[in-house]
């Protein structure tokens, strides 16, 4: 052993018991021998006379790098001896007498790497140098199999790495590819068809497992040699052969197998298609599907029958003659017996093709105007198909019930699984909507009275079924119970599954009730039915938590849809859930039982759609809403008296039970309209003062616990859209609370309120603003600035929460001058920020990386411009304020920043900022008259180099009438002095 074999052996070395620098030094050693000129000549000489694989290998790997970096600077002679050398060993013979060792004695590993050589000669050397590299090795396969082998192995590589489609490839290598398999059709496959078949015709019998190797690799080449060489009176018989003689090893039958798909996934002319499909005799092989379901050979006939099945509907789409389709439905009425079977009983990998097949062949039936019997009855054979395939598998039923890891793992898995089924099932419901009405109709029965051990699932399914096809149907065809709907929903709402306490099944079936809810709303008779499953222990009282909370947000959009024909049963239904609010009003709520769970609420919500309507007379309503509020807002009370004698463990559980009270109370108010509660009754009204009166309470005795800031939050923004400008007298109390914490959080939350409140009143809420401004500016302005003077790269929470802040600022700003309230900024208590509000709303509209808020920044300015300067001839309400825009805002936001190359017209949100900015000058030049002009001229075009004439042109159109003239000649001013400009702007 020399030094080379010895570097070799430690480089592979993976024992982990040699030291790593040896290792590195080994590695080291052999990376030198690479670049020794004579590196090919070493290689083959150790493959003549080495025996250690690593050695081989390494050599083989060496030669395979070597002849793929450096084959275009290697001499004649060099690249001879490769190829001699190579192909020598490839056809089992020594390179001269004094070679020891056959590289094809070796493991398929290496076998395979010399393959791998071999293909990159042909790559470089076929057919221009090497013209009869296969004709060369034909006649050395009558040494045996050694030889067959490694023939397939050098075929298989040469797709693997060059031919085939299945892996990207660059252009040079499909330049290649295209070169070797026209010199293939030309001279050689031919010759190679012919010994695949003589191989196989020989082996089958005594050397399965090397007829299977030749079989694969005929497979590979079929998609684009002549058809005749495999579809004639030889060779296709001999795979037919193979395929039905029993006894025969599975491997060999199902590569024959694989062989005849790719004859019929070949691509051709259609007519020619179908009459080879038709020649096939397809039917031969049908009844070797019920051999063994789940076996290997089963699985490859099962495959090759749905693409034969596939290619007879493409056929029968892209054929026009009545002869041609009159074959291809012969065809398919043959064929699709044994796929229905094939997908309903085999373990294959092929059923989400067959699903594709079976969605285009309905698909293609929507083209038909009346459907055959036959087809007909391969409707119900594909609903069949899809009840099967949808069904759970028993074995999880337990853990789907309780929901565990695994349960929720095959729950997602079914999830996924079944969308293309129910797309199918879509598809069948819409070509034959009778006969999928009848079979779920006729399933649901069976399902019903099937056995306990497989109730469960059936159940499911069937009901299932039941809600997909809902998707498919009108509005009109569910209002009108068109078909057999109306009977299936009668069904559906009348029967009583004995598997109702399962998960699965509780949980489909209130969806599906949802989902029909219209037909219910035309045929009202069946109301009591729907009231029934949604109250008793099928909905909201099933004993499995996620049944109930489910039930009662679908029951909440049930009320939502029918709530006018649900007031005769207002007394009923707030009898049954009585036990439900009771968990609410309890003062025995743990916070375990609450956390991350809303959907209790919708029991509320539900019920004040119910309640809040006009319908219901008002002392009933008032005695119904007073018996919901005043055991909560009790409840409240209570808490906040007893806050400060909370102990730590008890403090989590009572917070997390007030902030329950809260949502549950916010939930029920939705169903009163402001109309209802100030105008028609404000009885009602006066008792949703008196919540609010004591929900803000909560605020001063929790004044840091976020979550019950957030939750008052919102119940005020829901009484200022119920209460109207009667909720007033609450604000005061409410703002000095909120404002008493000024993170920026909590001043997002405070600032989207008072946005809220200046959307609805307008004007009448000057003097509230007058109050909180001058605190929210002293606050929020210093805060502000920090995130303008922060480095980009700054990502913390605290910095995300104060840009938040900072547009929400610029909203609020803006929300305040287009609501005719830009007064508030010059209120005596504001004036002292009025300054530092302009340097910040001139920041933000020349630099705000957002440009929706530097839009806003414009529309702010432009406002202010039309309240404050009254005209060219006017007082200043606002003394220097002309100047500064002028100075300012004219000559940074409205010319610099848009001269900035960042500026980019091509986006479609600056060209809206650029109309703004136009807009702002206009107004400007309405409102300063020619001092505006002479700004422009004198001082604004010649800081920014702009030529005398273009200033002047700009000024004539600010003058007219045509916006959109200004606009496009402003543009193309900019554009023009940014090619004038050498270096750019400095922003004053």
């Amino acid at each position: 052993m020399d030094d080379l074999e010895k570097a070799i052996l430690i480089s592979f070395d993976e024992s982990g018991t040699l030291d790593s620098g040896l290792k590195s030094q080994a590695v080291t050693f052999c990376q030198q021998v690479k670049e020794n000129p004579s590196i090919c000549s070493i290689c083959i000489e150790k493959l003549c006379f080495c025996e250690l694989f690593q050695v081989q290998f390494w050599c083989l790997q060496t030669l395979h790098e070597v002849i793929k970096v450096k084959y275009g600077s290697m001499s004649l002679e060099e690249k001879s001896f490769i190829r001699k050398s190579v192909f020598s060993m490839a056809c089992f013979e020594g390179f001269d007498d004094k070679c020891t060792v056959r590289v094809l004695e070796s493991p398929a590993f290496i076998k395979n790497k010399l393959a791998q050589v071999f293909v990159t000669l042909i790559y470089f050397e076929y057919p221009l140098i090497w013209s009869s590299v296969f004709l060369d090795f034909l006649p050395h396969l009558s040494k045996g199999a050694v030889v067959i082998d490694m023939f397939c192995r050098v075929l298989n590589a040469l797709d693997d790495e060059l031919i085939s489609l299945d892996y990207p490839r660059t252009q040079e290598e499909v330049a290649v590819a295209g070169r070797v398999k026209d010199a293939m059709r030309l001279q050689g496959i031919a010759q190679i068809v012919r010994a695949w078949y003589e191989v196989v015709s020989t082996y089958k019998n005594s050397d399965p497992e090397l007829c299977t190797s030749v079989l694969d690799c005929t497979r590979r080449y079929i998609s684009w040699i002549d058809i005749g060489l495999i579809v004639n009176e030889v060779f296709l018989p001999l795979l037919f052969e193979l395929i039905l003689v029993n006894g025969s090893p599975e491997q060999l039958r199902g590569a024959a197998a694989g062989c005849v798909l790719a004859v019929v996934s070949k691509r051709m002319d259609p007519q020619a298609k179908l009459s080879l499909l038709k020649n096939l005799q397809i039917s031969r092989v049908f009844g070797l599907i019920s051999e063994d379901n789940d076996s290997e050979f089963v699985s490859s006939i099962a495959t090759m029958l749905t693409g034969y099945a596939v290619e007879v509907l493409d056929c029968s789409k892209r054929l026009v003659s009545e002869d041609a389709k009159v074959v291809s439905i012969e065809l398919l009425d043959e064929v699709l017996p044994t796929v229905f079977y094939v997908i309903q009983n085999c373990e294959v990998d092929a059923t989400f093709s067959i699903v594709q097949f079976l969605s285009g062949y309905v698909s293609n039936m929507k083209t038909l105007s009346q459907l055959r019997d036959q087809q007909l009855f391969h409707i119900s054979r594909i609903l069949e198909v899809i009840l099967t395939q949808i069904r759970y598998d028993p074995t999880f039923r337990n853990n789907l019930d309780v929901l565990d890891k695994i349960g929720l793992e095959e729950e997602d898995r079914m999830l996924e699984f079944r969308k293309d089924l129910f797309v199918l099932l879509r598809n069948v419901g819409r070509v034959a909507p009778e006969i999928t009405q009848s079979f779920i109709r006729n399933s649901l029965a069976i399902a019903v009275a099937s056995s306990s051990d497989r109730n469960v699932e059936d159940v499911e399914a069937a009901l299932s079924l039941l809600y997909a096809l809902g998707e498919s149907m009108s509005d009109g065809a569910m209002r009108a119970g068109t078909g057999l709907l109306g009977e299936l929903v009668t069904e559906l709402l009348s029967t009583r599954f004995p598997c109702h306490a399962n998960r699965l099944v509780a949980l489909v079936y209130l969806e599906t009730i949802a989902r029909y809810m219209k037909f219910v709303q035309e045929n009202t008779q069946y109301i009591p039915l729907v009231l029934a499953a949604f109250l008793d222990e099928r909905g909201i009282h099933h004993p499995n938590i996620h049944v109930s909370r489910r039930a009662s947000y679908l029951f909440m959009r049930v009320v939502k849809l029918q709530k006018s024909n649900l007031v005769p049963f207002i007394e009923m239904i707030l009898q049954s859930l009585q036990d439900v609010v009771a968990r609410f009003t309890s003062m025995n709520v743990g916070s375990k039982e609450l956390a991350g769970s809303e959907d209790g609420t919708h029991i509320f919500e539900a019920i004040g759609l119910l309640i809040g309507m006009e319908d219901v007379p008002l002392e009933k309503q008032s005695d119904y809403l007073s018996s919901l509020l005043t055991p909560l807002c009790q409840q409240v009370e209570t808490s906040l008296m007893n806050a400060k004698v909370l102990s730590p463990e008890e403090s989590p559980a009572k917070i997390a039970n007030i902030q329950q009270i809260i949502m549950a109370i916010n939930a029920l108010s939705k169903g009163f309209s402001e109309r209802l509660v100030t105008a028609s009754r404000p009885a009602i009204g006066l008792m949703f003062k008196q919540t609010l009166d004591v929900l803000v309470q909560i605020l001063v005795i929790f004044p840091k616990v976020e979550p019950l800031r957030s939750k008052v939050m919102s119940f005020i923004h829901r009484m200022v859209d119920t209460l109207g400008a009667s909720v007033f007298p609450f604000l005061p109390k409410a703002m000095e609370q909120l404002l008493a914490e000024s993170e920026p959080k909590e001043m997002v939350g405070f600032l989207l309120l008072l946005n809220q409140l200046i959307c609805k009143f307008n004007t009448l809420v000057w003097d509230i603003l007058e109050e909180v401004f001058p605190v929210i500016a002293g606050r929020v302005f210093g805060a502000i600035q920090r995130v303008a003077g922060s480095i980009p790269e700054t990502n913390t929470e605290e910095f995300r929460e104060l840009q938040e802040l900072q547009k929400t600022l610029y909203t609020f700003l803006h929300v305040i001058t287009t609501h005719d309230l830009s007064s508030v900024f010059l209120s005596p208590k504001s004036r002292d920020y009025l300054n530092p509000m302009m340097q910040m709303l001139l920041h933000a509209s020349c630099h705000h990386k957002d440009i929706l808020v530097r839009k806003a920044g414009v529309q702010i300015f432009t406002r202010l411009i039309k309240d404050w300067c009254t005209g060219p001839y006017g007082e200043e309400k606002v003394h220097g304020f002309q100047s500064f825009i002028m100075d300012a805002f004219a000559t940074n936001c409205c010319l610099y920043s848009v001269l900035d190359k960042s500026f980019e017209f091509g986006d479609a949100n600056t060209l809206l900022l650029f109309g703004e900015i136009v807009m702002a000058q206009k107004v400007m030049y309405e409102k300063f008259g020619n001092d505006f002009l002479a700004h422009l001229i004198s001082k604004s075009f010649p800081s920014a180099h702009c030529p005398q004439d273009l200033a002047e042109q700009y000024c004539q159109k600010l003058q007219g009438g045509d916006i959109k003239a200004l606009r496009s000649f402003y543009q193309s001013l900019i554009e023009s002095l940014r090619v004038q400009q050498n270096g750019s702007i400095v922003f004053r």
